[in-house]
């Protein structure tokens, strides 16, 4: 079962294993499974195990920036 969360990140291990504060689930549509409704559930204090976590990624303060690996032309370029 795929499932979106958001919260805060109050921990993590080797392993990937997050600790969330004030989690909440966005729930699935049930005729279509890949759209989000708009209902939600509080979940509170989570631990996430690390296998299942597909994507960590903040939800503010982030912009798009110029890709800085890629030159005029289109292609990129290998930096070490």
């Amino acid at each position: 079962r795929q499932a979106r969360v958001t919260g805060t990140l109050k921990g993590y291990d080797q392993l990937l294993n997050l600790v969330l504060d004030e989690a909440i689930e966005f729930e699935r549509e049930q005729d279509d499974p890949l759209k989000l409704s708009t209902k939600t559930r509080q979940l509170g204090l989570i631990v996430c195990r690390g296998t299942a976590v597909m994507l960590v990624s903040p939800t503010e303060g982030t912009e798009e920036i110029k890709n800085p690996f890629q030159e005029a032309d289109g292609e990129q370029t290998a930096h070490s």
